[in-house]
């Protein structure tokens, strides 16, 4: 009886992606559920990229799984230098195959790009598709993070096109076995997204805020979604440490 209790944990365990983030699996049953593609949404400052960067190191360096980071946003050299003040030494994973830079952010701002992985046509998401595909031929990969998709829908403007690329892309990244996060920047609080599309294209929102409370400004955490997965149902606060973020899944955050 042990036997069978045990091994259905261990399938039940199977079908997890810890994130390795402190405080935070501990809100969804253990992490997120494997070959799924989840939206990492919130205000400038909340800390979604560093979330992002953390799930991708965490999965390399504890768990084992590769990862690839798809960089819209921000060069490639910045992120490396970024991540320095956690200990995250990124271009030692590069080394060792265990981690891939999509750098789809030089070309589209105009500039040359030395990487080796670069999206020579910016806004084209078969393009950073067949990119992604190439990718983890490489390295295996098993989690991925694209940061962000706000640039993308800027493009695109139209919502039902956003709707469909996105769709793309994250049955794209599901169907090569990874388990990703697509952040998202929002500036109206009471929103979940930036162009009211980019939840529905995937299996859950994660809303990260960064509201002020009198004089100071307060960061919390809520998983406004999560199909097939019990979580919690309330807001608690996080910090942004020397080691990266951490929850406090004890600890609840009201709003009035």
């Amino acid at each position: 009886m042990a036997d069978k209790k045990q091994t259905k944990t261990e399938a039940t365990d199977s079908k997890r992606v810890p994130t390795g983030i402190p405080g935070f699996d501990e809100l969804c049953g253990g992490g997120l559920l494997r070959n799924r593609t989840y939206l990492l949404s919130g205000a400038a400052g909340a800390g979604k990229t560093i979330f992002g960067l953390q799930y991708i190191y965490n999965g390399i360096t504890k768990y084992g799984e590769n990862g690839i980071y798809i960089a819209t946003e921000e060069r490639p050299e910045q992120v490396r230098e970024h991540v320095k003040q956690f200990g995250w030494d990124f271009e030692a994973l590069e080394d060792e195959g265990r981690l891939a830079i999509l750098d789809a952010c030089s070309t589209k701002i105009g500039i040359p790009s030395h990487e080796k992985y670069v999206d020579v046509r910016p806004f084209d998401m078969r393009s950073m598709m067949d990119q992604v595909i190439a990718i983890q031929e490489d390295i295996d990969a098993k989690r991925a993070l694209v940061d962000g998709t706000t640039s993308i829908g800027f493009y695109l403007q139209d919502p039902a096109k956003i709707r469909v690329e996105l769709l793309k892309l994250s049955t794209t990244l599901e169907i090569l076995g990874l388990t990703s996060l697509m952040t998202c920047e929002i500036t109206d609080e009471n929103s979940v997204s930036r162009f009211g599309v980019e939840t529905f294209v995937t299996e859950g929102t994660v809303l990260m805020y960064y509201k002020r409370a009198d004089a100071v400004r307060v960061r919390s955490i809520e998983i406004f979604k999560m199909r097939g997965s019990n979580h919690s149902q309330n807001i608690h606060p996080y910090e942004i440490t020397s080691s990266g973020i951490v929850v406090h899944p004890h600890e609840e955050v009201y709003t009035g």
